[in-house]
């Protein structure tokens, strides 16, 4: 699943038009922000979160290790000056639903890492599946196969 999102993602950018390098880029940038900011977001930085973000990057966007942790650094750097979700979800919304519902599933993996879940990085995965219009069905879903809960 994860390799067909990256290249349809491909596939979307250079329909784009401009430079598909970059478009791509700003995909990726936006991916890792987002994964940022959930496991920022309860303001404590803990090491199984930091693993699982470049873990679910790497999967997400079929990239090495390597690649996602240098993703990673400087998505921590621009989160810092972020001053919504909405400068990622923005480049992110012509995504298919499945594909979306994948990244919601990566948000909460980072999230629970940690062996739980904070109601302010609930908060923010909650207020990115809205503006990326994943149902509510989806996004309950997801918590559910990620945390275990019946």
């Amino acid at each position: 699943m994860f390799s067909k999102l990256s290249s349809i993602l491909r596939e979307v950018f250079n329909e784009e038009g401009g430079n598909a390098a970059a478009n791509e880029m700003l995909y990726q940038n936006a991916m890792a922000g987002l994964l940022c900011e959930v496991a920022s977001a309860d303001h404590d930085l803990d090491e199984r979160e930091e693993a699982a973000k470049i873990k679910m990057l790497s999967a997400l966007l079929d990239i090495d290790t390597e690649q996602a942790t240098s993703l990673v650094q400087d998505a921590q750097v621009s989160s810092k000056q972020s001053v919504s979700l909405y400068d990622y979800t923005d480049k992110l919304r012509q995504l298919e639903q499945s594909q979306r519902y994948e990244l919601i599933k990566a948000m909460w993996e980072v999230a629970f890492a940690d062996g739980r879940i904070d109601p302010l990085e609930e908060s923010v995965i909650r207020k990115t599946a809205e503006l990326l219009y994943v149902d509510h069905a989806l996004f309950i879903k997801a918590k559910i196969e990620v945390s275990g809960q019946s």
